[in-house]
C-alpha cells in the first residue's frame, strides 16, 4: 500500500483524534489506537440490531473496523478493538465492500469505529460513489473526535451515529481512559449536526439524513445518564434523536463492582421516565434481554 503513504498526509503526524499521538503511521509507527496506515476490518455484513430507522427489515450494512482510539474497559468488541482481530484491506477493496453491501439490499453503509481511518474512509467513499454507491453513509463513533478531522468528511456522511457516554471526567478516565471526553464529544456532535442537520426519512421510515446520539446506561451511574440526556435535549431539542440503550454486557470481571452486573429494569425505567418527563419525543429505547453476549457480532471476517 505504498500509494496510501503518499495519499494520506494526515498519517505522517497523526492528530486525527484527541490523543494527538503525532506518530508517523505511514512509517508503521503506532499510537494509542495501534493502527498503522493499513485499514483492517473485522466484519462486513447486514446487521438487524441497530435502531429501527437504520436496520429496517433489510439490515444496516455494517463495516466493523479493527482498533479503537477510545479504551473502554467494558468494551463488547474487544476482539477487534484491542486484540487486533481483522483482515487488512486495500482502499479499493473497502470501496467494493460498500458496493457489495448495497447489492445485498442494505439500507445504508454503517462505518463502525471509523475515527482512526478517516483519510482512508474518505478516499474509499469517493471511489465507491464514483462506481454507483447511492445509499446513505452512517458514521458510527464513540465521539472522541477532533473537529478538524470530521471536517474532512463533510459532504460524504449522511447520518452521524455518535455516542455520548459521560458528562463526568472521572468516569471518562476510569472507564474509557479518555480525559476531557465530554468536551471533545460535545464539540464533535455540534460539528456532526452542522454537517447533516435535522432528520430526514423516506416513506418507509428509514433515515436518510440526520443525527442519532446513543447513550449506553452503565449500572450504578444513573445520575450521570440523566445529565447526558438533559444536555442533549436542552441543546438540540427534537432536532436529533436520542437512543437510550440498556445493552451493557459484562464481558469480564472489572475492578469497579458496579460494572460487574447488568443494568436493572428499575434503573432503565427510571431513565426512560426521566426522558419522558423532560419532554423528549424523538428517541429510541430497547426491549428484551439485550445484555446477552449473543447480541455481540461474530468477528469472523465475514464479507471482508
Amino acid at each position: 500500500m505504498k500509494e496510501d503513504n503518499v495519499m494520506f498526509e494526515e498519517l505522517n503526524c497523526c492528530k486525527l483524534c484527541p490523543r494527538n499521538c503525532k506518530v508517523n503511521r505511514n512509517n508503521n509507527e503506532v499510537g494509542y489506537c495501534k493502527a498503522t496506515n493499513q485499514v483492517k476490518v473485522g466484519r462486513a455484513a447486514l446487521h438487524l440490531w441497530e435502531e429501527p430507522c437504520l436496520s429496517g427489515q433489510e439490515g444496516s450494512g455494517t463495516v466493523f473496523f479493527s482498533y479503537c482510539n477510545l479504551g473502554c474497559i467494558y468494551c463488547q468488541n474487544s476482539e477487534i478493538s484491542t486484540e487486533n482481530k481483522g483482515k487488512v484491506v486495500t482502499i479499493e477493496r473497502l470501496a467494493d465492500i460498500y458496493l457489495e453491501l448495497q447489492n445485498q439490499g442494505a439500507n445504508n453503509i454503517n462505518l463502525v469505529t471509523p475515527t482512526h481511518y478517516i483519510p482512508q474512509i474518505k478516499q474509499s467513499l469517493i471511489i465507491a460513489k464514483s462506481k454507483g454507491l447511492t445509499i446513505p453513509i452512517v458514521y458510527n463513533t464513540s465521539s472522541y473526535e477532533n473537529v478538524e478531522a470530521l471536517k474532512l468528511l463533510e459532504g460524504l456522511i449522511d447520518i452521524y451515529l455518535p455516542d455520548l457516554k459521560y458528562t463526568r471526567d472521572d468516569l471518562a478516565i476510569n472507564y474509557s481512559h479518555a480525559p476531557n471526553y465530554f468536551s471533545f464529544a460535545n464539540s464533535a456532535i455540534e460539528e456532526m449536526y452542522r454537517q447533516v442537520g435535522t432528520p430526514i426519512f423516506n416513506k418507509n421510515g428509514i433515515m436518510l439524513k440526520g443525527v442519532i446520539v446513543r447513550h449506553l446506561i452503565l449500572p450504578g451511574e444513573i445520575n450521570d445518564s440523566k445529565k447526558v440526556i438533559k444536555y442533549l435535549y436542552d441543546t438540540y431539542q427534537d432536532n436529533i434523536f436520542i437512543s437510550i440503550m440498556n445493552q451493557y454486557t459484562v464481558v469480564k470481571q472489572l475492578e469497579y463492582p458496579n460494572l460487574n452486573r447488568s443494568v436493572t429494569d428499575i434503573e432503565y425505567q427510571s431513565i426512560i421516565d426521566y426522558a419522558l418527563d423532560i419532554g423528549i419525543k424523538n428517541g429510541f429505547i430497547q426491549e428484551g434481554e439485550t445484555d446477552k453476549s449473543s447480541f455481540i457480532p461474530s468477528f469472523n471476517g465475514e464479507g471482508v
